[in-house]
Formats: C-alpha cells, sequence, structure tokens
C-alpha cells in the first residue's frame, strides 16, 4: 500500500514539530490508541485496537524514526503485530515546510500487511487507512486549536486545554514525524 498526502496546518514549523513527537498528543489524536511510549531515543512502542471490515484486532508496534532534521523533516519505519488478524509493517517519510498561514506537512508511506487483513482486499484497506488519516488531521487540528489559539480567539484555560475531548483518550506517544506520522502508524499497523 502507498499512500501520499499534504495538510495545512495553522501553528509555525516547531509546534508542529513538537506536536508531532508529543506522545500525549499523539495518543489524542490517533483512533484506538492506548499506548504511546517512548522506549528509548527515537523509538517509541505503541497500542492500537483496529477493526476493518469483519476483522477487530490489537496491534502492539515500535516505531523508530530516522534522518532527522529537526524541526524540517525525517523518516519514520514501523512495525506491528495484531496476532491472528495479521501484521503491518512499513515506512513514512515526514516533510514540514513554512507556509503562509503555517506550516504545510508532506507524508509519503509505503506499507503492507498481512495476515487475515490482508485478505480483505486492498480497496478495503485503502479506504480504512485514508479514513483513519482524515480522522487523524481532523483530531490533530483540533488538539493544535486547543493548545495554539487564533490570536483572536478567546484564551483557553490551561486546564480546559489539557483535557480530553469526549470520546478520546488521553496521553503518550509515538511517532512519526509529524502526525501524518503518527497516524500514518496507524494506518500502517492496519
Amino acid at each position: 500500500m502507498e499512500m501520499q498526502g499534504k495538510r495545512l496546518l495553522a501553528i509555525t514549523q516547531q509546534q508542529a514539530w513538537d506536536a508531532l513527537n508529543n506522545p500525549d498528543v499523539l495518543k489524542t489524536c490517533i483512533a484506538g490508541c492506548d499506548k504511546v511510549e517512548r522506549s528509548a531515543d527515537n523509538e517509541f512502542t505503541v497500542g492500537v485496537s483496529i477493526k476493518i471490515g469483519p476483522v477487530s484486532a490489537k496491534f502492539s508496534g515500535k516505531i523508530a524514526l530516522a534522518d532527522m532534521l529537526p524541526p524540517q523533516s525525517y523518516t519514520l519505519s514501523f512495525e506491528g503485530q495484531g496476532g491472528p488478524a495479521g501484521f503491518g509493517k512499513g515506512s513514512a517519510k515526514v516533510q514540514l515546510t513554512p507556509v503562509d498561514g503555517g506550516t504545510e506537512l508532506n507524508y509519503s508511506v509505503q506499507a503492507s500487511v498481512g495476515g487475515k487483513i490482508a485478505q480483505l482486499g486492498q480497496r478495503l484497506i485503502d479506504g480504512v487507512a485514508k479514513s483513519m488519516a482524515e480522522d487523524f488531521f481532523k483530531r490533530f487540528d483540533d488538539e493544535m486549536q486547543k493548545q495554539y489559539p487564533p490570536a483572536d480567539a478567546p484564551a483557553v484555560p490551561a486546564a480546559q486545554a489539557s483535557a480530553p475531548a469526549t470520546g478520546f483518550t488521553l496521553p503518550g506517544w509515538a511517532w512519526i514525524a509529524g502526525a501524518v506520522v503518527l497516524g500514518l502508524l496507524v494506518w500502517q499497523l492496519r
């Protein structure tokens, strides 16, 4: 599976870099994520529950960051196991570029899956991956608006800004470089 995309983030390049490398932010933004923990420098362990068609599984995996050029880019590799449901592995490249109005995040992902999930068909898997990416970015955008409200918006008290949104599990991360990357992680683990 290959997936590419770009997203305009209404925050600075440094803010995007920091958020995409913050386990708490990532855990909040990845649907089904219950664990994102730093296991070593530039390495994370993740836990994600995923449902693709009739197959549901809890994936545990690892993410490693390489070729890091803070706050511009990095490459992440990931692998995850979902027991009888199968496995996923791959890599993603993330690029953050300052633009008028914020930062453009570009990502490119290559991944493969095996086991029961591979039997579901590429179209279904691609559709779920794209849906997860969109969900990740929506949650990421919402979280960034809480942390960095526009200058003309009223400030949100710190206690309220760190509270999880309804239905979200808060804290923990492990990423990839951009969100994308995290989102990508989840997608790839599928």
